[in-house]
């Protein structure tokens, strides 16, 4: 996996984002240095208010429309006076945080990423001077004393993945605790023979980091993603991901019960292998073969899965992800309520609790960009014309229930409702309405049956999900839209 690959996503991402956000600047053309400079401490300032491990400024992004419309900025050989831009940027930073800026390519345009790091035990000035961002312009940080104050707050405060599950670790005792095989396989790259070398690459991802005094701290990022064994780590000893399967639709009788061993990404595909084993599959005879087809679409289960993994609430003790496959449905379960309204999953800006495993989980393709996930899951439920997926809380954990195929007739109104909803959201979101058309090949009805659907189209206006594109729209030509839009 080349890092332009790794960027390229990256751009995409930031510019899914429905606005600006206090951690993420968009321009065109505009390299004013005392703007960037500027910037650049209100972004890392912001970063951290907003529990970001970084924040980006991008080049070559129409703000507003968030269209890639390229750049002609070129940070290389830009300049402030006679110094290199990037130099006299970091000069006048304190501290001096550690920004990169990277020229891509994207659909053909130029782009600029400008990767700057959230502040850390201390705001970051610009010049002698902390700035903040309020909405999508900044300000002086000491005109803002709440915000002040909050960031102050924030410095006391680390993410689970920085703090340290192991302590004071040699060489030799990180080699054994940590699959660095599979970090080396999961991240594209030649697994080197020299021992120095794969420390130095986990310590750049901040798997692990050097104490000062010749030994290792391995942090709970490492762990959770590459430990050997979760056992071996009592901070997430007990965030192994439990599989079960059950004899019927309740949990009266278990079947089988698998129990993950491994770090997350070290064991990922092993745990969706086992995962598709145990799940029923139709036999469809094609033209000349007859092929076992996965009853649940295998792309959504993955993601359901991943994203359990990445947004739990790690400060649960005793509890972690939950794979349960009843007959009929799947339930995935993390601890941990929703950072979002549940009516929201498929639209909202994407929130999450454990940033920087996420973007690592990313970065390495266990899960979707950024907030195209859950548009995959409906997506995919569409195009197998499934039940709708359902959100829930419970007792402080979210659930995701996935539902195996079910015929239209056998649906009640209530699911008939919620099938409606979501595909205007998915519509939605792709700038197109809903359609009596559109739901009819959602549900696989044809055209013959319109009446069908525009019952369904009724009860979803009656239960306020949806409201009509326009008012007084002919009934023939009638679209519409989420509630909420």
């Amino acid at each position: 996996m080349s890092e332009n690959g790794y960027l390229e996503r990256l751009v995409r991402e930031l510019t899914r984002l429905p606005a600006e956000t206090q951690w993420v600047e968009f321009k065109e053309n505009n390299a004013d240095p005392e703007m960037i400079g500027k910037t650049i401490s209100a972004l890392s300032n912001s970063a951290t208010l907003n529990g970001q491990e970084k924040a980006y400024l991008v080049w070559g992004v129409r703000d507003g429309t968030h269209e890639i419309v390229g750049t002609t900025f070129a940070p290389g050989a830009a300049k402030k006076g006679a110094e290199n831009l990037e130099a006299w940027l970091v000069r006048l930073l304190e501290p001096r945080i550690n920004i990169r800026f990277h020229s891509l390519t994207v659909d053909n345009q130029a782009v600029v990423l400008l990767e700057i790091p959230a502040a850390a035990q201390k705001p970051t000035r610009f010049s002698g001077e902390e700035r903040i961002r309020v909405g999508s312009t900044t300000h002086p940080l000491r005109d803002h004393g709440d915000k002040e104050a909050e960031l102050w707050r924030q410095f006391d405060r680390q993410p689970f993945e920085v703090q340290i599950a192991r302590s004071d670790c040699s060489a030799e005792q990180v080699i054994a605790l940590l699959d660095y095989p599979a970090y080396f396989e999961s991240v594209d790259l030649p697994s080197p023979e020299d021992r120095r070398q794969i420390l130095t690459r986990l310590e750049e991802d901040r798997l692990i980091v050097s104490n000062g005094a010749g030994h290792f701290d391995i942090t709970n990022l490492g762990a959770i993603l590459y430990a050997r064994r979760l056992d071996d780590f009592p901070s997430v000893a007990r965030k192994s991901v439990r599989v079960i399967v059950y004899r019927g639709q309740d949990r009266i009788s278990t079947e089988r019960e698998q129990e993950g061993a491994r770090g997350y990404a070290a064991g990922f595909q092993g745990l969706m292998d086992w995962i598709d084993g145990q799940l029923p599959r139709n036999e469809v005879i094609g033209r000349a073969l007859r092929q076992n087809v996965p009853l649940y679409p295998e792309l959504a289960v993955r993601e359901l899965v991943a994203n359990a993994l990445i947004h739990q609430d790690f400060s649960i003790d005793g509890t972690g992800p939950m794979v349960e496959i009843f007959e009929g449905r799947i339930e995935i379960t993390n601890p941990g309520a929703s950072l979002i309204d549940i009516d929201r999953m498929l639209d909202h800006a994407p929130r999450s609790r454990n940033e920087a495993l996420a973007r690592f989980m990313r970065r390495i393709g266990i899960c979707e960009e950024r907030g195209s996930g859950v548009d995959k899951v409906v997506f995919e439920t569409e195009l197998n014309q499934l039940p709708a997926p359902v959100w829930e809380r419970q007792d402080g954990a979210f659930r995701v229930v996935l539902f195996a195929p079910k015929a239209l007739r056998d649906m009640d109104r209530s699911e008939k409702v919620h099938a409606c909803y979501l595909h205007a959201c998915l519509r939605h979101v792709r700038r197109e309405p809903v359609t009596n058309a559109s739901l009819r090949e959602r549900f696989g009805v044809a055209p013959g049956n319109a009446a069908i659907v525009s019952r369904i189209i009724k009860d979803a206006l009656e239960a306020g999900v949806i409201r009509p594109y326009e008012e007084g729209q002919a009934k023939k030509v009638a679209r519409y839209l989420p509630s909420w839009a």
